[in-house]
């Protein structure tokens, strides 16, 4: 597979990772390995936030939306 950053510019590299967020095939050079926040809570009570972080890989635009809505 083939990353897909890449093949919009009209080159080629092998996707090494999927976006959690959107599912993107992304290259070593387009990913971002990041611990994401847990949540837990549900209707009605409201939801807090857990002690401890998942690793995940976003792509860049991913990372970017969630790192700008967590501010």
């Amino acid at each position: 597979m083939q990353c897909y950053v890449c093949s919009q510019t009209g080159s080629k590299s092998e996707a090494i990772a999927i976006c959690i967020v959107c599912g993107m095939a992304v290259c070593k050079e387009h990913l971002i390995r990041a611990d994401v926040d847990m949540w837990e809570g549900g209707y009605p009570f409201p939801p807090h936030k857990l002690k401890k972080k998942l690793p995940r890989v976003l792509c860049k635009e991913c990372y970017s939306a969630l790192v700008n809505q967590e501010k």
